[in-house]
């Protein structure tokens, strides 16, 4: 894979997580997690509902306070970095934008927070293919337009790193294809993807680098053909972690997230 200058001086890590631990009323919904993204490549982040996914992202982005152990962006806290929306830029929640602004507008107000110029705003609709509806009420975006948008907030800031948690959501097989092909050219650029998906098949032909998470705790962090050896993905997941049934209903502490 081809990578621009970005990765010439990026660490061998852009995200770390080591030992990362986080404990609701005594009980570990992430224990002892560790992995790495390296710039470059897009790993995807596997596990069912309830598994740590969305949990162990929050705690990289500093929305959540470990019990133990570090989650590290280019090496550093997410709340030490010196421009951290510049860094890194995150689908977790969709785009949390007024349902009454139009996405123009909602990307506007961000980029002026974050001191991006508007003309960035026109650069990162046209390459989430929503510039024919930029003038659009956001209350009125099916789920996979509301998807695209929160992807064109997280590329606002030309970000080194990207953390998309379930970024196929809502969208139809031909917008799977667009995101399949976006992902792997913002990879070719130097940046450092993970994405948590459900649907594992897809992961096969997007990541380079699988991390399987089942109840906290990690079963597989390994490349897709190391992991696969002529298996599907979801093959080697239902070894490794279950049946989604099973982990999907557990029943995580409240107040804990995903």
């Amino acid at each position: 894979m081809t990578t621009d200058s970005r990765s010439a001086s990026s660490p061998t890590s852009a995200i770390t997580c080591h030992s990362l631990t986080k404990k609701y009323r005594g009980v570990a919904v992430v224990n002892d997690v560790s992995f790495e993204v390296a710039p470059g490549s897009v790993t995807g982040f596997v596990g069912a509902n309830g598994a740590g996914k969305t949990t162990t992202m929050r705690m990289l982005l500093g929305l959540i306070t470990p019990t133990a152990g570090d989650a590290l962006i280019m090496g550093q806290p997410y709340r030490e970095l010196v421009r951290p929306r510049r860094t890194v830029g995150a689908v977790i929640d969709g785009p949390g934008a007024h349902p009454r602004h139009s996405a123009r507008t909602h990307l506007r107000i961000l980029a002026t927070a974050m001191g991006v110029s508007h003309q960035r705003v026109t650069e990162v609709l046209d390459r989430v293919d929503l510039t024919a509806y930029a003038r659009g009420r956001v209350g009125g975006f099916s789920l996979g337009m509301k998807q695209r948008l929160a992807l064109a907030s997280a590329l606002l800031g030309d970000p080194d790193v990207l953390l998309l948690d379930e970024p196929v959501n809502g969208l139809d097989p031909r917008g799977i294809l667009w995101m399949r092909d976006l992902l792997n050219e913002l990879a070719g650029e130097g940046r450092a993807v993970l994405v948590s998906s459900h649907l594992l098949s897809e992961l096969d032909q997007i990541a380079e680098r699988v991390v399987i998470i089942d109840h906290g705790v990690i079963k597989a962090d390994a490349t897709v053909e190391e992991l696969a050896e002529g298996r599907s993905l979801e093959d080697v997941y239902f070894e490794l972690a279950g049946s989604l049934a099973d982990t999907s209903t557990r029943t995580t502490p409240r107040g804990a997230a995903r």
